[in-house]
């Protein structure tokens, strides 16, 4: 057992806290910049830095504005008696899948915008966007929330310090976090093979963060609802959907794929 004892805040300057949670989602922009830079650099994007930064720029509110609606899902008490209180950034609360929902929404108004092809936009962004993702769970587990089920086993982790009771369980934070490097992986191999259809690595990205989502939340303390937590539920969709796409548009790439043709 090891009881958490991290601070989440890495250094403070005349009163204004740097933290490592705050750090992740700058670090995945700044890295998104660079990834992007280097599609240009290969030759698989003609972008210009302005566009660059202007798309990061309508991201980055798209990810903020949908992860923030979608915690009226999780906490509707709060947020439908206040709904002001989703301006309150700084109190924590950010949905995944209101994330994903906002950066797609973002995306394909700014590629309209621009006359790009949105399919496109959203396979370069992937990449790095998981790895962001996975960076943020590392966050998470540092602040010591989203505490796992209670559980006795050799590496659990005790939050006492943190709100999670004087008990040892799960740190389903690192687990999130492990699946997501992993997916990030994949999504790299996928990247520097030749080309495929536009939209595929977006899709990979969905399917799998979807199903790991699906199957790692199974330790993650959370409400339930008809057996599944809401962010389960959400996966579930998340699958069904891509799935459903890979099926429809998508089924020669992986026939290429699994018979390492591309």
């Amino acid at each position: 057992m090891w009881v958490h004892n991290l601070d989440p805040v890495l250094f403070a300057v005349f009163g204004l806290e740097v933290r490592y949670y705050g750090l992740a989602y700058i670090l995945g922009f700044l890295i998104s910049v660079w990834w992007m830079k280097y599609l240009v650099g290969k030759k698989k994007i003609d972008w210009s830095m302005d566009e660059i930064w202007d798309l990061m720029f309508w991201l980055m509110v798209g990810v903020l504005v949908g992860s923030r609606l979608f915690e009226i899902f999780w906490e509707p008490s709060i947020y439908l008696n206040r709904p002001w209180e989703l301006l309150f950034i700084w109190k924590g609360g950010m949905s995944f899948h209101g994330g994903l929902v906002g950066i797609v929404i973002a995306g394909v108004w700014w590629c309209r915008r621009k006359g790009k092809d949105f399919w496109r936009v959203a396979d370069a962004l992937s990449v790095p966007t998981m790895l962001a993702l996975a960076l943020g769970r590392v966050a998470n587990f540092i602040n010591g929330e989203l505490v796992g089920w209670v559980w006795d086993g050799s590496w659990c982790v005790n939050f006492r310090q943190t709100g999670g009771g004087d008990v040892c369980r799960h740190p389903s934070t690192l687990y999130a976090a492990g699946k997501r490097f992993v997916v990030f992986g994949w999504l790299v191999l996928l990247s520097w093979r030749e080309s495929f259809k536009p939209g595929f690595i977006f899709w990979n990205f969905v399917l799998f963060e979807g199903a790991g989502r699906f199957f790692v939340d199974f330790y993650r303390e959370d409400v339930l609802y008809w057996g599944l937590s809401l962010g389960q539920w959400f996966s579930v969709v998340m699958v069904i959907v891509s799935l459903a796409v890979f099926w429809k548009g998508y089924r020669s790439e992986w026939k290429s794929l699994l018979k390492g043709k591309k």
